[in-house]
């Protein structure tokens, strides 16, 4: 069995916690499932959390995600996971013309789905790709958006479960 099973709902809270924006509730309810065989158990156990959350809260779950490359945020203060995560790629450094395209497609997006683009941008291949992702997916009807917004944010925390552990 791994360490975090020993760990006080507290420090579990704790450490964990971060890897989901802004939504802490999710690591809260999954330390309720330990132990955990392994890492790959508990990362079952936080998707499951959000599986059988409901839309509403999976809804709010998404809201809680930056804007990609928006620039009152980045002012504002991302969580240092997303800001990190945003700088792999170079999203922290775009050109006048880049932070605009990404605002244009940023409010578009918001305005159709409700919540904002959400996509693993260390899996996504650098600023192009992500771009190309953000005309792409807004072809795709709501439903499918939601489906798939959900399985980005599922990447996003099996890499930061992974930092978190040093796996």
């Amino acid at each position: 069995m791994s360490d975090f099973n020993q760990l006080t709902r507290k420090a579990f809270i704790e450490r964990f916690g971060l890897l989901f924006e802004h939504s802490p509730w999710i690591v809260a309810q999954a330390e309720t499932m330990r132990p955990f065989k392994d890492l790959m158990a508990l990362y079952a156990g936080l998707t499951k959390v959000v599986a059988h959350a409901g839309p509403e809260a999976q809804l709010a779950l998404l809201r809680a995600h930056p804007k990609l490359a928006d620039k009152a945020q980045v002012k504002a203060g991302l969580t240092k996971e997303s800001a990190s995560e945003q700088a792999s790629v170079g999203l922290n450094a775009l050109t006048e013309a880049e932070f605009a395209r990404f605002h244009e497609l940023n409010t578009a997006y918001e305005a159709r789905f409700g919540f904002p683009f959400i996509i693993c941008v260390r899996l996504a291949g650098g600023k192009a790709d992500i771009l190309a992702a953000m005309e792409s997916r807004l072809g795709n009807d709501p439903q499918t958006e939601f489906s798939t917004a959900l399985a980005e944010v599922d990447k996003i925390v099996w890499l930061r479960l992974k930092d978190v552990e040093g796996a």
